[in-house]
């Protein structure tokens, strides 16, 4: 048991990291003047939005970054900034088309920044860049791999410069970026390494007959003048709810989420009675069902991946592992490495999650399940002929307790024993056991008695 636990709690570890490395999830907006520090207030007219896009664009995010449009409209903000750290999208192409169109043409001027510092806008997200009213790249990051040109409705043109053939399979840095016309603002220089220099970059931008104000020069104390920024910035991230869900989409957390779930259920599917890792395995497998419903799963992999654990079963409850727990190996890396179609995993939810499965079902599972037969009050044969007691209706599987174990059973001939009645094992099947009714016998099926309603 102590093996299968530091098992399962290795294959958990990575997802907790990975769930924390996202961006944090908030329910609120948080504003901040040029002279006050952050805050929680209502936004106000005149602000400078900013909402947070990291992560593969799905229809979450995609949903966000609308209804942050329309919030900026509604509210009159001087701008909209989103602050893109993407490798790609995996909703159709039609709606990252349609979210280009509305960038594009949004009642005010919607800004991209790619940042901070070693952030990628890469593939269909990257494309996005063509369609924002002006854009900054951070040190250290880089854009393209666009691929094939968005198809965007109402004709919005893209701009993204004379490079874009060449990014569409490869990439540039923040300098060639500004270069090549990808990136475009009213900067000098050639990159922008912070939030606030993006909004200074918005300064007199130019957009549907009006002029962006985001700073102004004031005297300093010394007698020389500084800049700062003449409005409020209102920060906007993913609710509690969203940021799951968007975190569940996440190709590594989604792999690892299945295969802790289905570890856990088998864990529980061999002891007895319905315990908390049978509850936490299923919260896993749901969240992991709606991660792989989002994103391009091939399904002969994941019917491969789910057919490697219905091996491992077969073995484990012989307490030795033999043939099937190497094909369930052999099904589970194939699998493992072919799963989506389009992305690829990392090497650290790979190790995480090949590795767990390892130790998990070459010593975890078969040590408990020899444990509980080989213990030095319970042993095989010392079990046939023990009296016990039925802790559920037993018609014709339920649970019971032998010595001081609760065990999984079946009635001899199908012979239903109430809960709380005596019982004798007459058999063991694999860590199923055998029983019947310490009086009477086994009576005729024809004559069970029928179990109380809600047992």
């Amino acid at each position: 048991m102590r093996r299968l636990a530091i098992a399962l709690l290795g294959l958990a570890g990575p997802v907790a990291a990975l769930a924390l490395a996202a961006p944090p999830a908030t329910a609120q907006t948080t504003t901040t003047s040029p002279s006050a520090p952050l805050a929680t207030t209502s936004t106000t007219t005149g602000t400078v939005r900013v909402e947070q896009a990291s992560g593969l664009l799905d229809a979450v995010l995609v949903h966000e970054i609308e209804q942050s449009i329309t919030a900026a409209e509604r509210t009159g903000a001087q701008a909209l900034i989103i602050q893109l750290n993407s490798k790609g999208a995996v909703v159709r192409r039609v709606a990252i088309a349609a979210l280009a169109a509305r960038i594009h043409d949004a009642k005010v001027p919607v800004a991209i920044w790619v940042g901070p510092s070693g952030s990628r806008a890469l593939g269909l997200s990257g494309q996005l860049l063509g369609a924002a009213a002006a854009t900054g790249i951070a040190p250290g990051s880089r854009v393209g791999h666009f691929g094939e040109p968005l198809v965007v409705p109402g004709g919005a043109a893209l701009q993204l410069g004379a490079s874009a053939d060449m990014l569409r399979t490869k990439t540039a840095g923040a300098v060639d970026a500004r270069k090549l016309g990808v990136v475009r603002n009213t900067l000098k220089e050639e990159t922008v390494p912070t939030l606030r220099s993006m909004v200074n970059a918005l300064n007199g931008l130019s957009y549907q007959g009006r002029t962006v104000v985001t700073t102004e020069v004031v005297p300093a104390a010394d007698g020389t003048t500084q800049t700062r920024l003449t409005n409020a910035l209102v920060l906007g991230k993913l609710g509690l709810v969203a940021q799951l869900m968007h975190t569940a989409a996440s190709p590594p957390v989604a792999y690892l989420l299945m295969v802790i779930g289905l570890g856990l259920l088998l864990f529980e599917f061999f002891t007895a009675g319905v315990g908390v890792a049978g509850v936490v395995g299923a919260v896993c497998l749901v969240l992991s069902c709606y991660g792989f419903g989002a994103l391009p799963v091939r399904g002969w992999a994941l019917g491969l991946l789910i057919a490697s654990f219905v091996a491992f079963a077969v073995d484990v409850q012989t307490g030795v592992p033999r043939f099937w727990t190497g094909v369930g190996i052999a099904l589970f890396v194939v699998a493992s490495l072919w799963l989506f179609r389009g992305l690829s995993l990392s090497w650290v939810p790979l190790v995480a999650g090949v590795g767990g499965v390892l130790l998990t079902f070459l010593s975890g599972m078969p040590s408990m399940v020899r444990t509980r037969f080989a213990t030095p009050t319970i042993g095989r044969e010392w079990m046939i002929g023990t009296m016990g007691e039925a802790v559920t209706w037993v018609d014709p599987e339920g649970i019971v307790q032998v010595g001081e174990g609760k065990w999984r059973a079946r009635t001899n001939r199908a012979t239903p024993i109430a809960a709380g009645d005596r019982l004798r094992v007459v058999a063991i099947d694999g860590v199923t056991l055998e029983v019947e009714p310490e009086e009477g016998a086994a009576r005729d099926h024809r004559e069970r008695r029928p179990a109380p309603a809600g047992t």
